[in-house]
């Protein structure tokens, strides 16, 4: 009989949580569970965001809609899980930090592949997986993958709208810029296709909860840890700080004081 531990492999779940802290020190065991988590949430949103795209691909508008309000719920869940992780005084994190060595969170091959399939591309995220590793393969995959706004320009451009070649076929290994001939896209397209701009709108929210997600990352870091050094020779904070307020899908940032 097929049991509810059985189906979850709940067992081996619970059995991921090792602390290396001797004697353990009780507040590892929190920074464990709720890194982890993150990583099973990341998990999932390469797997709707995938889905999405596919979706999109399909022109399937109705059930784009249904799929980036779910990624969205998700990207709330991770920003609302900071709170929890705040709870944990610099002290109470310091007496386990050391333990971390060499590791990191910008080390997340996961959230990098998250970032690369959203559009925001760049090598610099390969270097840090070892050659033929599961990370590096990810990575590899994802920079390979359009992105969500390469797919959805390609969208846009069946429904008949004016998207230049250049956008349409530009390498999927580069990084989502400006294009002032697609923002002049855009602006159209709010003023003339209502449901084609609610899913803009949807995308914006997304970008949104991104940079929601990094502002809280970085104010848990500067509470925790201040201006030190990071985790696995990071800058820390500063080098959080970096990403912040850079959009993914900045065409649509551009053309909100035209509209």
């Amino acid at each position: 009989m097929l049991t509810y531990a059985d189906y979850l492999k709940i067992d081996d779940l619970l059995d991921l949580q090792a602390l290396r802290s001797e004697p353990p020190e009780h507040d590892e065991m929190l920074f464990i569970v709720i890194h982890q988590t993150y990583e099973l949430w990341f998990k999932q949103l390469l797997h709707e965001t995938r889905f999405l795209m596919g979706r999109m691909q399909a022109d399937d508008i109705s059930r784009s809609f249904h799929v980036l309000k779910r990624i969205l719920k998700i990207m709330k869940t991770l920003v609302g899980q900071v709170d929890i992780l705040e709870t944990m005084t610099p002290l109470e994190f310091d007496s386990f930090r050391h333990r971390l060595d060499s590791s990191s969170g910008f080390q997340s091959y996961q959230f990098r592949a998250f970032e690369f399939l959203l559009g925001y591309k760049r090598e610099q995220p390969l270097t840090f997986q070892p050659e033929g590793s599961v990370g590096r393969k990810l990575l590899e995959d994802c920079l390979q993958t359009p992105s969500v706004w390469q797919v959805f320009v390609q969208l846009l451009a069946r429904h008949g709208y004016a998207i230049p070649e250049t956008e349409l076929t530009k390498p999927v290994t580069e990084a989502t810029v400006e294009n002032e001939q697609v923002q002049q896209v855009l602006i159209e397209l709010y003023r003339t296709n209502h449901n084609l701009s609610e899913l803009c709108e949807l995308l914006v929210d997304l970008d949104e909860g991104l940079q929601e997600w990094r502002y809280r990352h970085v104010k848990m870091v500067q509470r925790t840890i201040g201006a030190k050094m990071g985790s696995g020779g990071s800058s820390g904070a500063a080098y959080l700080q970096q990403t912040l307020f850079k959009p993914v899908f900045p065409d649509l940032w551009e053309i909100r004081s035209a509209l």
